[in-house]
């Protein structure tokens, strides 16, 4: 394709872009970001805008991924404290039952974060192998 049907197909799929936001990241956040552009298969501008502009478009009060893990990781503590005596054979009565629940609320932010670290933990030893 020639430059000028080049161009001019570009310009058709987008506002002609004129303002530049930008920052400043270390050598490997810019390898990070490059990383994550490309398993999307866009350029890193393309990528970089978009995010920015998901970000700056979703309300303040939407759902995390982190509020959904700590939802996640809540059900798995219940479940597991709720069917280990069961399993045993045992019966849990409504006091139990109370403080089960008391004790999931308590703890399933802490118990959200350690599963969130240890993922990223993991993920970044991935990209350093």
């Amino acid at each position: 394709m020639t430059p000028s049907i080049a161009d001019a197909n570009q310009s058709l799929s987008r506002e002609c872009r004129t303002v530049t936001a930008s920052t400043k990241v270390t050598e490997p956040e810019l390898r990070e970001l490059e990383r994550a552009a490309a398993s999307r298969g866009v350029r890193l501008g393309e990528w970089v805008r978009d995010v920015l502009l998901r970000e700056a478009r979703s309300p303040s009060e939407a759902i995390s991924l982190r509020h959904v893990m700590t939802e996640i990781v809540g059900l798995q503590l219940f479940l597991t404290n709720a069917l280990t005596p069961v399993l045993c054979g045992e019966r849990i009565n409504s006091k139990q039952y109370e403080e089960l629940l008391q004790n999931v609320k308590a703890n399933k932010h802490r118990a959200a974060r350690e599963v969130i670290a240890q993922y990223v933990a993991e993920r970044k030893e991935d990209d350093h192998a």
